[in-house]
């Protein structure tokens, strides 16, 4: 993999990045812990996601355009967010890559960069059953 190209154009640009958040949204609405977690109208999370995540990865800076600094935190500090929860985001990213055929080492390398905030992302304990 080519380290002067950023993981937006190893990806293949925007439709590919914009494929990858519908098939990992449509993960993350199914799943029984996370799905209840978001609007039924998914769609503007998908639009920020995409923006999100273009801007992340090296692309264009569509978000802050929109939206300003991401302080991605803050956003979701309303959002219960467990140490499983995000580990169970993080598999649903897992499974869209490679869903939508993203080669295994840029599998690996976005996984590895999305880790890092996901973690960030824990706001409360888990949940004593």
């Amino acid at each position: 993999m080519n380290s002067d190209i950023s993981i937006y154009e190893h990806l293949g640009g925007a439709g590919k990045l914009r494929k990858l958040v519908e098939v990992f949204y449509s993960k993350v609405q199914a799943h029984p812990r996370l799905g209840p977690l978001f609007p039924t109208d998914i769609v503007p999370v998908m639009d920020k996601q995409y923006r999100f995540l273009t801007q992340f990865f090296g692309g264009p800076q569509l978000y802050s355009e929109l939206y300003g600094q991401p302080m991605m935190r803050a956003r979701h500090m309303h959002v219960p967010i467990t140490e499983e929860r995000s580990k169970e985001w993080l598999a649903c990213m897992e499974e869209a890559l490679e869903e939508t055929g993203v080669e295994e080492s840029l599998r690996l390398l976005i996984l590895h960069r999305l880790a890092g905030p996901a973690r960030h992302f824990v706001n409360m304990p888990e949940e004593q059953d």
